[in-house]
């Protein structure tokens, strides 16, 4: 008797003829995590789905949709709440995600992460709800713009210590009363508004591509863009560049990236010294293009962009800047990324293990997309592009686990043990 693929991707993977073995080989990953995709305790990262999506002969939208029918941990229940919230006008159950029977006992971290892992997965629904009606908003309260600003950074600070659960819990009725703050606003105040509505798409664009949610992600980048537009405000311009950079590395293609990346960081040179945000937004063009450059194996490119990265860095401080990370350390995290896209030496790539990225960066700038590994059996160190290191050892909480995707906390406890090693200083291999 032939057995029953155990999920949706198994099936696939079988249909492809390929055993787990095989296509952890293509990916350049463990058999083991091949095993926790197909058992949904954990999913790809987007920047691995257009590879699986390849070995398997599907389309990437076909993928998403298989990954969303893998079960992700049996026994889990999602339990609606009473009342329903209104979302934009429309009732929406809100799910907490919790074990079918925990016996009352305390979560361990790993499962706090699964569970609240489901509560986000729970929330896109609302999200997508607030995006359909964003030009169509229902009646309800509208604070005034110094309130709503406040309130979208706390949204960027949740984004930026990477705790996605609040931001699925708040971020809905936040665009809901966004865009009722955009139709009611005076003309003097609209691009203020259009502001607040950009930032708050960020914070939403993160949720929704750190979850595997690329159609929506691209989405939220369009209407990022027409709202940094609208608020006539180039450093958001050149924000959106930045993060609109994630839709065509997730479709590998580079060189779009790379024509993105340059053109807005063209924009901003003549005028970059003139303030501490248009440093840290041009320094951070530049951050972005050289990690782009180095994934395409274009070395002088990269560290060119680094070295001009390094410039900007220079007259600004580690900080937050129109929702992005950039300083120093930050210029420094991006060198060791390079490096190791380089495919430069481990001996190169110990030189530096002695330096570690200050507690005050942000956790998603400690923790975001972070996939640093080593491949004992092809003997090298491999950076996914765009990620950045872990380089911080955090405490093994479920609070702190449930700050992380399960991806990331299944891998934290091996990128923290390697982490004492690859962390460089980079002498440039020129």
């Amino acid at each position: 008797m032939v057995a029953l693929p155990s999920s949706p991707l198994a099936g696939c993977r079988l249909a492809a003829g390929y055993t787990q073995e095989s296509v952890a080989e293509k990916l350049g990953v463990d058999r083991s995590t091949v095993g926790r995709w197909e058992r949904g305790v954990q999913s790809p990262q987007p920047w691995q789905r257009p590879g699986l999506a390849a070995a398997l002969e599907i389309k990437l939208d076909h993928l998403d949709d298989v990954l969303r029918r893998t079960t992700r941990i049996p026994g889990a229940s999602a339990v609606v709440e009473h009342p329903a919230p209104l979302v934009c006008g429309v009732a929406v159950p809100r799910l907490s995600a919790r074990p079918a029977s925990d016996g009352g006992r305390d979560l361990t971290g790993g499962e706090a992460a699964v569970f609240g892992h489901d509560a986000v997965h729970a929330a896109i629904p609302r999200l997508r709800r607030a995006l359909d009606r964003i030009d169509l908003p229902d009646d309800g309260p509208t604070r005034p713009a110094a309130d709503l600003g406040a309130e979208v950074a706390r949204m960027l600070d949740h984004r930026l210590q990477a705790r996605y659960i609040q931001l699925a819990r708040h971020l809905p009725d936040l665009i809901c009363e966004l865009a009722r703050a955009t139709q009611s606003s005076h003309s003097h105040r609209s691009g203020e508004v259009a502001a607040l509505v950009t930032l708050a798409f960020r914070a939403a664009d993160a949720l929704a591509y750190k979850f595997g949610y690329l159609d929506l992600s691209a989405r939220i980048i369009d209407l990022m863009r027409s709202s940094a537009l609208a608020a006539d405000d180039p450093l958001l311009v050149a924000a959106v560049a930045y993060v609109r950079t994630e839709t065509f590395f997730a479709t590998g293609d580079l060189v779009t990236a790379s024509q993105l990346l340059d053109s807005a960081a063209e924009h901003l040179s003549a005028g970059w010294e003139d303030s501490a945000s248009a440093a840290a937004s041009y320094g951070a063009l530049h951050m972005r293009a050289a990690v782009v450059a180095g994934r395409a194996g274009k070395s002088d490119t990269a560290w060119d962009h680094l070295d001009e990265a390094r410039r900007a860095a220079r007259q600004v401080p580690d900080g937050v800047y129109l929702g992005t990370a950039f300083g120093p350390s930050s210029v420094r995290i991006h060198e060791l990324a390079v490096t190791v896209e380089l495919g430069a030496s481990s001996a190169r790539v110990h030189h530096a293990a002695t330096w570690h990225p200050p507690r005050h960066l942000p956790a998603e700038r400690r923790y975001r997309r972070s996939s640093v590994r080593s491949n004992p059996g092809r003997k090298y160190w491999k950076v996914s592009a765009l990620s950045l290191p872990v380089a911080v050892t955090a405490p093994s909480t479920a609070e702190n686990v449930c700050r992380e995707t399960p991806t990331q906390a299944a891998q934290a406890a091996h990128s923290r043990e390697s982490s004492s090693t690859v962390c460089p200083t980079r002498t440039p291999p020129r």
